[in-house]
């Protein structure tokens, strides 16, 4: 599969801006809690989700070579108003105008602090594009509402999640991620809706250093077979694995095991 361009990630992300906004003003209960980040209510989840975009739009546009605190962020935390869905629509778009904004006219390669080992706008890009396609998906649960995602973004948003575990193992030794090793355990990804040009299938290798991942239709020790969106979904821990849309084949401990431990959020 060709790599997506920059220009794509800026596109999603003002589609996904625009799903999400959609959401908030579709009459849901703000207040309801999402069953999938039961800690939040579906109003602090935007906030959030709009939050960390105006946090990347600080760092992209100011060229940041450190991180900034959350804190520095101007309506960092969404309007004044609680439970007001017109004020926090309003929020919204401005704040996915003003990131796409500042993504564009960076292009992909100006140097920007990065938590992730690549010190670009581009990894910007990309990471809010999945960031608000993921938290899109909690939105939509509680509200009751349907999802879905282009194949493009959602088959990325599988290979972006595996390169931030592999990062996690290298550079983070207290992280969940380090007990992801051992030799001859391994996890295969299989979108049953897929085509060839996009080759949504996966085999994630579990080794005794570092992850080793790659696209391609495998035998492993464990096989979670489904739609595109589905595999996504509960390869984020957003889908329960007895979902009838989902097959578990094999040892289903090791998939697990995995989820239980790749907790980035």
């Amino acid at each position: 599969m060709t790599p997506l361009t920059h220009d794509r990630y800026c596109a999603e992300i003002a589609h996904q801006v625009g799903l999400l906004r959609a959401v908030v003003t579709s009459g849901a209960d703000l207040s309801a809690t999402v069953p999938t980040c039961p800690d939040w209510s579906l109003e602090q989840l935007v906030r959030h989700t709009g939050g960390a975009l105006r946090w990347v739009e600080l760092l992209v546009r100011t060229r940041a070579e450190e991180d900034i605190p959350e804190d520095q962020v101007p309506l960092g935390d969404g309007p004044e108003a609680a439970g007001d869905a017109a004020a926090l629509d309003a929020w919204l778009a401005e704040t996915g105008e003003m990131l796409v904004a500042a993504l564009r006219e960076a292009g992909p390669d100006t140097e920007v602090w990065a938590w992730a080992g690549i010190p670009d706008s581009g990894f910007w890009a990309r990471r809010m594009a999945h960031e608000l396609t993921v938290h899109r998906a909690d939105a939509t649960l509680a509200a009751g509402l349907p999802y879905g995602v282009a194949p493009d973004i959602a088959a990325d948003a599988i290979d972006e999640w595996l390169q931030i575990v592999e990062f996690a193992q290298r550079t983070m030794p207290h992280d969940a991620a380090k007990e992801l090793r051992g030799t001859g355990r391994s996890i295969h990804l299989h979108a049953t809706d897929g085509t060839p040009e996009l080759n949504a299938e996966w085999v994630v290798e579990l080794t005794e250093d570092i992850l080793v991942w790659r696209r391609g239709h495998e035998k492993a020790t464990v096989a979670l077979r489904g739609p595109l969106t589905a595999v996504l979904l509960a390869f984020y821990r957003r889908l329960p694995l007895d979902s009838p849309e989902l097959e578990v084949l094999g040892e289903r401990e090791l998939l697990e095991f995995w989820l239980e431990r790749a907790t980035f959020d």
